[in-house]
């Protein structure tokens, strides 16, 4: 792969989002990297720049209730992202002088960092030279190196050796090749209707010397959300981040007529954190109007 076209073609070409802004913290981008855990760019961005404003620090974060920090989450889906970045606020707070660390060891030992988000935090916020993988760098290194359709089942030894073989040993310069690969992903070499015809390393893409073969593996399931699970613990949700009130079984029973799931998903809301019981049997967002955890 011809790295340093990859490099001028980011230069030229990286969208403008706000957590590449000069003088972003390390805080900065690891809530941008925990918010864009599976949901859009277009998503993030107006919710990350609320964050930002409102809690610059972690210990902003830290002093907030969870309650608070569920309201703030929205509609971002799998909220139980921000009790993880409220859990890890409290501990930058508290053992890390209120100061992301940068080195990836440290970095995985706070509440809900893994091994993608700590390798993401110290390359793109400290500028280290550490292979960050995700889907899109995967499926970019699977065509462009490797000459195949997909890239197949994850393999952590072979696609952190395959990045670590493309960084430059200029640890700066492998910053930003990590997060122009990221981008030649996402924008380019997207999984459906790939842009090759903008693609900065076209010319020695192994995937178009080889014809461009399909994938040969199973056929990938398609992720729906109507009616699962999922929307129900969401519609649920919703309800108590629109008032400033507990509210009553019956106006929760009120958002789905599945008595069976809705209360299941309600009982998993409970067991997960996300919604505590008040003295009077009411419920409400955790840490607001004296509810009590179950697991409390």
């Amino acid at each position: 792969m011809d790295v340093p076209a990859l490099l001028d073609w980011f230069d030229e070409t990286a969208r403008d989002l706000p957590w590449r802004a000069a003088g972003t913290t390390g805080w900065g981008v690891l809530v941008s990297e925990v918010m864009l855990q599976q949901t859009p760019v277009a998503r993030v961005a107006p919710i990350w720049q609320e964050w930002m404003a409102r809690w610059p620090k972690p210990s902003d974060l830290a002093a907030a209730t969870q309650g608070e920090v569920l309201r703030a989450w929205g509609k971002l889906g799998y909220p139980r992202r921000a009790l993880r970045l409220h859990a890890a606020a409290s501990a930058i707070a508290d053992d890390h002088g209120d100061v992301v660390p940068a080195d990836v060891d440290t970095l995985l030992g706070l509440p809900g960092v893994g091994a993608y988000t700590a390798r993401a935090v110290a390359a793109f916020a400290y500028g280290q030279r550490c292979p960050v993988v995700d889907t899109n760098v995967r499926r970019v290194v699977a065509r462009a190196v490797h000459g195949a359709g997909d890239a197949g089942p994850p393999s952590t030894t072979k696609d952190m050796a395959d990045v670590a073989a493309l960084l430059p040993e200029d640890a700066a310069a492998a910053a930003k090749a990590s997060a122009a690969l990221m981008e030649l992903g996402a924008v380019v070499c997207v999984a459906r209707g790939p842009r090759c015809a903008d693609c900065p390393v076209f010319d020695g893409c192994a995937w178009q010397r080889n014809g461009r073969p399909a994938y040969a593996g199973p056929a990938k399931a398609v992720q729906k959300f109507a009616g699962t699970d999922r929307q129900v613990r969401g519609l649920l949700l919703d309800v108590l981040r629109d008032t400033d009130e507990p509210a009553t079984k019956a106006r929760l029973d009120r958002v789905w007529s599945d008595a069976g799931q809705r209360d299941r998903c309600l009982d998993s809301l409970l067991v997960d954190g996300l919604v505590e019981q008040t003295p009077d049997g009411r419920f409400a967002l955790p840490g607001e109007h004296g509810a009590v955890s179950p697991r409390g």
